[in-house]
């Protein structure tokens, strides 16, 4: 879900005006040539500039001038150690965009600052305590500060914020909702406040569509066009990649297979009404439908999801089974996503995806049922792929406000 502001760009003049202003238009699609190629590079010099974007060395030497005074580039250094001259390194300024990323869990709230490169500037997390949706916004609003403060900057300096959330956007209430266990976040008043705090870019994504763009960009998708994130935790929900996009489709609830009609596990929720809220296959498969199952097989005392694969792990037969049960369940759910879209990998995380060896249980369970085998790995970026895939898709939209403001300024940076 994003809100953003927008304005129209009145159209060309038709005549001279139009003809007047190619040579602005070029030299801003120069510039933009150039800082694609260093934000993707890193610290470039002008001669491998000139032949990565096949322009010419003086226009190479104007277009870095421009936006060396527009404040977006900087000198990071010399080449040295090659044959021929030293050679001026130019890198994109870290104080060129902001990009925020936070994360709405329900036992801990995380978030990171980075630049437009990617480069992290500050890191942290804390644990989550608010009970009420104005609660929660402040432990967001409290831990982005401590993030800015951290870099020296003022929230109102963030170039773009990107939160990952539970739930989807519903246009029609503009709210959030399959909101999981966050009391009061599918309310209104949550989306108000946390616009209201981090003003009208704010992007708030799903939050396992968020760990899906953290492998694309940093994981096991990175040279995958087609994979799906599964994430099994205290919620189950996938994130969809196909032909290197992230798919939401026509609702927004893409991947949300918390309401797949499978709910033949032990773990069966007896209530209703929390089939309703979560969905059949997330009351069965989620931890609590773990810990429901391991107290049906007759385990006493604190159970939780953990201690269940940890018993079943040190060879108690009853937590074998009932972990054996849950790997039958989460390979029928990733045997419908492969039927459906026919991804080449699977990634699985959260606390029982990543669980040691439940990927091989998953694995011969899937090969029984599944048309075709997908490669099957267990995600590796821990506990804050939720924050990095924020960060991922922060960056794409503040470097395309920053492009948006050099083309607005081009003919005035092309006259100084």
């Amino acid at each position: 879900m994003t809100v953003q502001a927008t304005s129209a760009v009145p159209p060309a003049r038709a005549g001279a005006g139009l003809f007047a202003a190619r040579p602005s238009l070029i030299r801003a699609m120069n510039e933009q040539l150039l800082l694609e190629h260093i934000r993707q590079r890193g610290p470039c010099s002008r001669a491998e500039l000139a032949r990565v974007s096949g322009l010419s060395k003086p226009t190479v030497s104007l277009a870095l001038g421009n936006v060396e005074r527009a404040g977006l580039v900087r000198i990071a250094g010399q080449r040295t150690g090659v044959p021929g001259r030293t050679a001026q390194l130019y890198e994109i300024r870290p104080d060129a965009g902001l990009v925020l990323g936070l994360d709405i869990g329900h036992e801990y709230v995380r978030g990171a600052l980075a630049g437009l490169s990617g480069e992290i500037r500050a890191r942290s997390s804390v644990r989550a305590h608010a009970t009420s949706v104005r609660g929660r916004v402040a432990e967001l609003v409290e831990l982005a500060d401590a993030l800015c403060a951290e870099v020296g900057v003022l929230r109102s300096a963030i170039t773009q914020t990107v939160i990952g959330s539970p739930g989807v956007y519903d246009p029609r209430r503009d709210a959030m909702k399959l909101t999981g266990g966050l009391p009061g976040w599918d309310r209104p008043a949550a989306l108000a406040g946390l616009r209201e705090a981090f003003g009208p870019s704010l992007v708030v994504e799903n939050d396992v569509n968020a760990a899906a763009l953290a492998e694309r960009a940093l994981g096991h998708g990175r040279d995958v066009d087609h994979f799906a994130f599964v994430h099994i935790g205290t919620g189950i929900a996938v994130g969809l990649v196909i032909g290197g996009q992230l798919l939401r489709g026509a609702h927004g609830v893409a991947g949300e297979i918390a309401f797949l009609p499978i709910a033949d596990g032990a773990g069966t929720a007896a209530d209703d009404r929390e089939v309703r809220k979560r969905g059949a296959f997330e009351t069965v498969a989620s931890a609590s439908g773990v810990v429901r199952a391991a107290r049906q097989a007759g385990l006493r005392g604190p159970v939780s999801a953990r201690r269940v694969f940890e018993a079943a792990a040190a060879g108690d037969v009853r937590a074998a089974a009932v972990v054996a049960e849950e790997a039958r369940l989460i390979a029928k759910a990733i045997g419908v996503i492969v039927t459906v879209v026919d991804p080449e990998l699977i990634v699985l995380g959260g606390g029982i995806g990543q669980a040691p060896g439940f990927a091989d249980l998953v694995r011969s369970e899937l090969d029984r049922i599944a048309p075709v085998m997908p490669l099957i790995q267990v995600s590796a970026l821990g506990t804050d792929a939720v924050v990095d895939g924020c960060l991922a898709a922060g960056a794409e939209l503040a470097w395309g406000q920053v492009i948006n403001v050099l083309a607005n300024t081009a003919p005035s940076l092309a006259g100084v």
